[in-house]
């Protein structure tokens, strides 16, 4: 069983919405779609649903051509971050209404509608209207109804969003177990890199409606291809650099200069692009290979287990992240410091050339 896009574009009045697009996702695979908002992830997951037809290419399951199929002849379940749910209907009701429209027998729909419930943890609000339950429970009810049919294909839209933090942390670590028992083929749109870790499987990283890479999740996280995948595989942002490399020596900022030591010791002579993650930032130095910098402070964010800190280096606006509470003065200069082997090296066409000596490491 496969869902495969064969050269899939899609424009809505003349504006691109997704470019040229190749893909193929096997049975019992979970996906993940990772990308800002406005890259392409709904658009994209329309399309394999069969909500929306390309502008150009096709659309294949099991090898047959689906693309103008209409979506309620296939084996398809979505559910979107806005759910959407029977007013009128029991939880019980909502959740068994997909099996009985299928026609399958009462006790076969008694026990996939108990059994899915209790999964979504919804076997104490079975008999009570979805209007009674709170935002995080009607979702919960939206998901249930979608997964008990046991469809070949399941779309989730970023169906966490709206449910509070514990809740969300465990149908994260529950929702991989689903896929593994119904051997379907999963999409999981987010825009958390951290999610996307968290659900493992595949990652497709979406840019501006192109999909800049596709792979098991934690190569993509620690091999990105391109500084734009890098971009879109962090948060914060991957924080990025002009540097020039010469013998054993490299420059940034105003001939400033560093020792080539760790992955950079390598590189040919010339000028790159350096990218590093706001975690790999720190306060003091803990290497005797790190790099000092000298950033101006506009902003701290305080979490309460971590500290984000919003500074300028020369032109380019960094973000970092350290562990703890950090009072430290709004609008002055403060040294930050990099450990060499937490550089990606990018060319300036943004291409890898050189991934970060720590993955080598692990």
């Amino acid at each position: 069983m496969s869902l495969e896009l064969e050269n899939v574009s899609m424009k809505v009045d003349g504006q691109t919405h997704i470019y040229n697009t190749n893909l193929i996702l096997k049975k019992g695979t979970m996906n993940v779609l990772l990308g800002r908002t406005l890259s392409g992830k709904t658009t994209l997951m329309r399309i394999m649903a069969g909500l929306d037809v390309p502008t150009t290419g096709k659309i294949l399951w099991e090898g047959k051509d689906v693309t103008r199929m209409r979506v309620q002849d296939r084996k398809v379940a979505m559910v979107y971050q806005q759910f959407v749910n029977y007013p009128s209907m029991s939880v019980y009701d909502n959740i068994a209404a997909p099996l009985r429209i299928m026609k399958k027998d009462s006790y076969e729909i008694d026990k996939a509608v108990k059994e899915t419930a209790a999964l979504m943890r919804l076997t104490n609000m079975l008999d009570r209207k979805p209007l009674e339950l709170s935002g995080g429970q009607q979702q919960r009810c939206a998901l249930a109804r979608s997964l008990v049919k046991g469809s070949g294909l399941v779309l989730l839209d970023e169906p966490l969003a709206n449910l509070d933090y514990k809740l969300r942390e465990e149908l994260r670590e529950e929702i991989p177990k689903m896929f593994e028992k119904s051997g379907a083929i999963f999409v999981y749109a987010t825009t958390e890199p951290e999610e996307a870790l968290l659900l493992g499987g595949n990652v497709v990283t979406l840019w501006e409606g192109k999909i800049t890479q596709f792979d098991e999740t934690t190569k993509v996280y620690h091999k990105p291809n391109t500084a734009i995948t890098a971009k879109v595989f962090s948060n914060p942002s991957m924080n990025f650099l002009n540097i020039k490399k010469e013998g054993d020596s490299f420059y940034y900022g105003d001939r400033q200069k560093a020792l080539a030591t760790n992955g950079l010791s390598g590189l040919p002579d010339g000028k790159y692009l350096a990218g590093f993650r706001p975690n790999h930032l720190e306060l003091t130095k803990k290497s005797e290979n790190a790099i000092e910098f000298s950033a101006h402070l506009d902003v701290t964010e305080i979490t309460g287990s971590e500290t984000f800190l919003h500074m300028r280096h020369k032109k380019d606006n960094w973000i970092g992240l350290v562990h703890g509470v950090h009072d430290l003065e709004y609008n002055s200069e403060i040294s930050v410091y990099l450990d060499t082997r937490h550089i990606f090296v990018f060319a300036h066409s943004g291409d890898l050339v050189k991934t970060a000596s720590y993955v080598v490491e692990r």
